[in-house]
């Protein structure tokens, strides 16, 4: 699924990121389009295009095998490549369009800040798949602005890495996964739709903005653990043994998981972005309450 942003984008971020209670509903407020809508009649004519689409890579209940991996893929990379190519085509391209992909495309390391334009992309599974998305988000030409959003872990209320964390964390059975000196890479879904947001918006935005909190780079797995403890009244001593995250994910996908990057959002900064929640406490209070 994508989003074709059509009038004034500053509503975007609240109606994309908590989607309206009817399916017609969210049609109308952000013109949701599927694979095969594109497909069979082109791009509706839109200000903006938001390409969001691809499975979910830590699914426990997948195995990591061939025909998984495959689907992780193409979800990614064949969208993007069909909606670049309708945009290529439509008579009256949006103004702008927004990738957002990952930053698993930087090398995890204990010490090493990436920004924007560190280097990346070429070492295993995953920076290569990021790197592929990203260029088949490539369009010939100016016809429209692109801009990428290399993403962090989305914390959010509804779905995504907190769901999966909180039923333990509750119980007090929560703490670090594997040592926990892994940096922890994330962001308050609220700031990653508003970073989107601003990037549409903003006439000057192009190319690679890193969507992770300023305080990012400086918060270990052990850290996040010991906050969403904290901000739920529970303790998070019990740590997630590294030999049961490879027994689940894998040991291509464990990585993701036991280990990190330290990433800085140094241009997302410079752009003009000002975020909501820079502070982990803060966004988890918001998350949890």
């Amino acid at each position: 699924m994508f989003h074709a942003m059509q009038g004034r984008t500053g509503s975007v971020g609240s109606s994309w990121w908590q989607p309206p209670h009817s399916r017609a509903q969210e049609e109308a407020a952000v013109g949701a389009c599927s694979m095969d809508e594109l497909s069979r009649s082109g791009l509706p004519r839109c200000d903006a295009a938001v390409n969001l689409a691809g499975e979910n890579v830590l699914n426990p209940l997948r195995r990591w095998d061939y025909a998984f991996q495959r689907e992780v893929v193409t979800s990614r990379v064949e969208t993007t490549k069909t909606l670049a190519k309708a945009i290529a085509e439509a008579e009256q391209p949006p103004r702008a369009w927004v990738l957002v992909t990952g930053v698993g495309y930087y090398r995890p390391s204990l010490t090493t800040e990436y920004t924007e334009d560190s280097s990346g992309g070429d070492f295993d599974f995953f920076s290569r798949l990021v790197h592929t998305w990203e260029l088949a988000a490539k369009i010939p030409g100016n016809i429209t602005r692109e801009v990428v959003v290399r993403s962090g872990v989305v914390l959010g209320k509804n779905g995504g890495a907190i769901s999966q964390m909180l039923w333990p964390f509750r119980l007090g059975l929560g703490g670090p996964i594997g040592s926990g000196v892994q940096p922890f890479p994330w962001i308050h879904v609220q700031d990653l739709a508003g970073i989107v947001s601003h990037a549409l918006e903003t006439e000057g935005v192009r190319g690679v903005l890193n969507g992770v909190s300023p305080a990012s780079p400086n918060t270990s797995n052990a850290d996040f653990a010991r906050a969403l403890g904290s901000a739920l009244g529970r303790p998070a001593l019990l740590p997630l043994p590294t030999v049961v995250v490879r027994a689940v994910f894998g040991a291509e996908r464990g990585i993701m998981l036991l280990e990190g990057q330290r990433v800085v959002p140094k241009r997302t900064l410079e752009c003009g972005y000002h975020f909501t929640f820079p502070d982990l406490p803060v966004a988890l209070r918001d998350i949890v309450s």
